[in-house]
């Protein structure tokens, strides 16, 4: 068996376990959030193009209706599971010490990677276990020190989240220290929207 698919079946065994472990939860009080104000289109992230020029297949879809995530007390212990999951499974190494670039956006599946290859990891589980694709959104920020760092932006009946590779507890996005630069739409992945008045982006994520 590849290493590929041992990492991924870790993933779903662990998956589980997470999963049964956050049960006794169930009667906790649901978070709300408030939507992330959408700005107008604009440019589109090297690492995305370049993650699409590896990964077609999961880049050539058509557009399709926004569709946001029902939050009940079960989607949200599994949204909270996947972030804790693979923030737990993945070692954090910069992009230049791991793929010898600035920035190289992938699955993380030796086991490695940085903010975004956190994000699409979390992107792709979570896909996997029912969610629409369209409430499941990768986000450039910038942090406190105005430095790049990638989220997975979590679109929900109870407004937006965040899932964090520097934090296990998933947040509502006005809650976080980030200052959100953009985001990419809902109804078609390939297309980048700002997240408010447009700002300038930073040239690499990291972190």
């Amino acid at each position: 068996m590849c290493a590929a698919r041992r990492i991924l079946q870790g993933f779903a065994l662990a998956f589980v376990a997470w999963s049964v472990s956050l049960s006794a939860q169930a009667g906790a009080r649901l978070p709300m959030s408030s939507f992330s104000p959408l700005g107008p289109e604009t440019s589109v992230p090297f690492g995305w193009f370049d993650f699409c020029q590896r990964y077609s297949g999961e880049c050539d879809d058509a557009a399709r209706p926004a569709q946001n995530i029902e939050l009940t007390a079960a989607a949200f212990r599994k949204i909270e599971s996947v972030n804790a999951l693979v923030n737990n499974q993945i070692e954090p190494v910069s992009d230049p010490q791991h793929a010898g670039v600035p920035d190289a956006w992938d699955y993380p599946e030796d086991g490695k990677g940085d903010c975004e290859d956190y994000a699409l990891m979390k992107r792709r589980l979570l896909i996997r276990a029912g969610f629409p694709r369209g409430a499941l959104l990768l986000s450039v920020v910038k942090d406190e020190h105005g430095d790049g760092h990638s989220v997975l932006l979590v679109r929900t009946s109870r407004g937006d989240f965040v899932l964090d590779n520097l934090a296990d507890e998933v947040a509502p996005w006005a809650k976080t220290p980030y200052r959100f630069v953009k985001r990419q739409s809902q109804e078609n992945q390939n297309v980048w929207v700002a997240v408010g008045a447009p700002t300038s982006a930073p040239m690499y994520v990291a972190k």
